[in-house]
This record gives structure tokens, C-alpha cells and sequence, in this order.
């Protein structure tokens, strides 16, 4: 069935149906070597994240705003018989990446596990269909596979979201899988073996360390790239402004960003937040007990998109993203509040330019 004009558009389109275009484009010129079962080689899939600009002229817009090197070693991990496991603290787009390399590697990135305190190990390994299991008995019908097992009869990579709040036993069923690149089934006293192309990426954060931390010898199984967050002001106020533009556009939102004006603001103020001092590196101030990470700032700027567009003339404006930053900063209702009147007294109030912006938050009590 095909999609008409009437039919309601996708809220948040996959990796790869919404570029789409580019990873044909790269496949058409990608004359290099590739691994087994991947769908493109290893410097496409770098050029589809990163972006660049191919022979026949064409442009590929970067996904991922950060160290190349990073990147390729992420790629190059996964091009061998180790998983890739992405670290590091909320925000720095671990998800994004992991999304965008299984999408340009293996043509989909739908192979997904989500990790939480209450993930069963058949999530990480296989269930049943418990209707056909009372009639017919284990069987092969009566099974029902997971996305790793799928992965591993199909050559894929599949996706290990929040490892870490995973419990720690079924966090261990993972061993046998990514040392032997086999998964048991004894109760049909058989075994899936892994076809080439298989791998995981997983995904876990560093600072909340979630439920339960990595064993020792499930953490030896990955190979580990720590993403960090963005080294200056300008590449992470590029970072939002890309993500905030896709997302506007997605949602429909009938406004615009006039200038960088709002982006740099609301960035600056994580920054030295996140960082307990001020961009001239001359006041120290207190850090709250948020992240304030990059996808902080994607938040309050979407916010005050939708802001701007339904209660305001189309422009994002100080009053728009008041209420967001505040509910970004503003986590624990005693001790986070202190901080952010203090910083909002001594370094908001005291920069010229940034007037609106404190009239907008103290509006807001």
C-alpha cells in the first residue's frame, strides 16, 4: 500500500529512510573493499557519517559532528569480530551514532534492544510463542527470536541500547554470543551460529552508571570508544542548530531560528553550567546536578521552536526558551534552584546583551 497526501507522515523516520538518497548515492560510487554482508565499505560508511563530497560532485551532510578518528576507529571495530561498545555521558549522541553506523553498514538500524532494570533475557536472546509451545511442544515454529538472534541468522548488526541498566545476568547471557558467535538452544538441543556481518553495537552511559556496571569479562568482549562532548562553543552550537533545524522540519513547525542568537545563549549557559566557570574563564560558579548535555540544549531549543510558532510570530525569542533552560538547569527543586539563582544573579544579570533573557527567567519565578 502506498502512502498518499493524506495519510499522517511518520513522526521520526530511521536512519536509513530518511537519508535515503545519500546512502544510494554512496553505493553508486563506493567502489572500495567491503567487509562481509556490508552494505557499503568502510570508508562510505565514514563518509556518511562525517559527510564529504563524492567524484561526481554530490554532497553528503555530516550526521556526526566530532573526532574522525573516533569514527573510524568505531568502524574499523566493527569491520572485525568485536562488538563496539560507545560510552560516555548523556548527550554525547552515543545513540545517534550507533543509529546512523548500523543503518550505513547493514541497511537497517530497526535491530534494536532497549536496556532497562526490567529487560528479560529473552529480549537479548529468544521467547515463545507460548499458543503453538502447550500445542506442538518446542519447536522451531513455536519459537519467537529476538534481535540478536536475528541479527546473527541475517548478518547484521544489532543494537544494544543502556547496557548497563540491563540486570547483570542477562547482561552475561551476551558472553557466549560474542565469544563464540553462537546461540544455544537447548531446548531444541541446537545452536544459532552467526553469520559474517554480524556484530553489536551497545550503548552505555558513564556517569550514571545505571543498575548494574559491565563484569569484567563481558566488558573484555568490546571494544570501547568513549564519546565526549563537544571540545568548543562553536561545534556544539553547530551540533543544535543542525538537530534543531531536522526536527523543526519533521514536526512542521512554521517558525525560524532569525539568528544563532538564541542557540548561543542557551549553549553558552550548559557550557559554563556543565563546566562550574564562566567562557572568560574569570567567575567560578557552582554546577547543578543536571548533565546539561548537548541533547539538553536540543530540547529547550525544540521547545522554544514549538513556542515561538504556536503562541508567538515565528521567531525564537529569550521569553521562548526561559522556561525550558530552567527545566533543564532546575532537577532537584532545592539545591538545583540555588545554583540557578545565584548563576542567573551574577552572570546573567551582568551581561548587557543578555537582558531579555533575565527578565524572561525571573519572570518565571
Amino acid at each position: 500500500m502506498t502512502a498518499t497526501s493524506d495519510q499522517p507522515r511518520v513522526l521520526r523516520e530511521h536512519a536509513e529512510q530518511a537519508y535515503a538518497d545519500e546512502l544510494a548515492a554512496l553505493a553508486e560510487v563506493d567502489d572500495r573493499p567491503r567487509p562481509p554482508s556490508w552494505q557499503l565499505s568502510p570508508w562510505a560508511v565514514s563518509t556518511y557519517v562525517l559527510g564529504g563530497d563524492l567524484p561526481d560532485g554530490r554532497s553528503i551532510t555530516p550526521k556526526y559532528l566530532g573526532s574522525r578518528r573516533l569514527v573510524e576507529i568505531a568502524i574499523s571495530s566493527l569491520a572485525t569480530d568485536r562488538a563496539l561498545l560507545l560510552l560516555g555521558v548523556p548527550g554525547t549522541a552515543k545513540t545517534w551514532l550507533g543509529e546512523h553506523l548500523a543503518a550505513a553498514i547493514s541497511g537497517t538500524s530497526g535491530l534494536v534492544v532497549q536496556g532497562t532494570a526490567g529487560t528479560p533475557e529473552e529480549s537479548l536472546r529468544y521467547g515463545w510463542n507460548y499458543a503453538r509451545l502447550l500445542a506442538e511442544g518446542p519447536t522451531r515454529a513455536a519459537l519467537v527470536p529476538g534481535p540478536v538472534m536475528r541479527a546473527m541468522e541475517s548478518g547484521r548488526l544489532v543494537r544494544i541500547e543502556e547496557l548497563t541498566r540491563i540486570p547483570a545476568d542477562v547482561q552475561d547471557s551476551l558472553i557466549s554470543i560474542l565469544s563464540e558467535k553462537s546461540l544455544p538452544i537447548p531446548e531444541l538441543d541446537e545452536e544459532v551460529q552467526a553469520t559474517q556481518g554480524f556484530n553489536v553495537i551497545a550503548t552505555a552511559n558513564n556517569r550514571d552508571k545505571g543498575v548494574n556496571d559491565l563484569s569484567s569479562a563481558l566488558r573484555r568482549r568490546f571494544n570501547t570508544v568513549v564519546l565526549p562532548l563537544p571540545d568548543t562553543l562553536e561545534q556544539e552550537i553547530e551540533i543544535v542548530r543542525s538537530r534543531v533545524t531536522a526536527l523543526g522540519s519533521s514536526l512542521q513547525l512554521p517558525a525560524d531560528l532569525e539568528s544563532l542568537s538564541e542557540i548561543r545563549r542557551v549553549v553558552t549557559v550548559m557550557r559554563e553550567l556543565r563546566g562550574g566557570v564562566t567562557e572568560d574563564q574569570r567567575t567560578t560558579i557552582k554546577s547543578p546536578s543536571a548533565t546539561l548535555s548537548t541533547a539538553e540544549a536540543i530540547s529547550v531549543m525544540t521547545n522554544g521552536l514549538s513556542l515561538a510558532a504556536h503562541f508567538g510570530d515565528g521567531v525564537v525569542r529569550a521569553g521562548d526558551v526561559a522556561a525550558g533552560l530552567i527545566g533543564a538547569v532546575v532537577k532537584d527543586p532545592v539545591q538545583d534552584r540555588l545554583v540557578w539563582q545565584e548563576y542567573l544573579e551574577t552572570v546573567v544579570r551582568n551581561r548587557r546583551e543578555w537582558q531579555d533573557l533575565y527578565r524572561a527567567c525571573r519572570e518565571l519565578g
